[in-house]
């Protein structure tokens, strides 16, 4: 078992910044893929981005445009996003979500709420 708990979340003015944390404990951390996904109201929850095991391998959704970067610390077991000129559209609770095969995801944490006034 693996518990994820994101933190960060906030009302940000169009163009601004949040740095999301997501802390994990239960499971060796360093054996999971991490990633994080977000739901916006009224749509589907969508991925915003991955990183390997070692943070070796970076991959994001194509709406991040170099705004976002995802960043892990496995000695701390904790995984990052910051999040740069904000958009009105990025309004969504975030949720991280740690997976060991790929193409699963098997833990998720209960989501942090961004918010960005236009």
């Amino acid at each position: 078992q693996v518990q994820l708990v994101e933190s960060g979340g906030e009302l940000v003015q169009a163009g601004g910044s949040l740095r999301l944390s997501c802390a994990a404990s239960g499971r060796t951390f360093s054996d999971y893929r991490m990633g994080w996904f977000r739901r916006a109201p009224g749509k589907e929850r969508e991925y915003v981005a991955f990183i390997s095991r070692s943070g070796g391998i970076i991959r994001y959704a194509d709406f991040v445009k170099d705004r976002f970067t995802i960043s892990r610390d496995n000695a701390k077991n904790m995984v990052y996003l910051q999040m740069n000129s904000l958009k009105s559209e990025d309004t969504a609770v975030y949720y991280c979500a740690a997976g060991i095969s790929n193409g699963s995801w098997d833990y998720w944490g209960q989501g942090t709420q961004v918010t960005v006034s236009s």
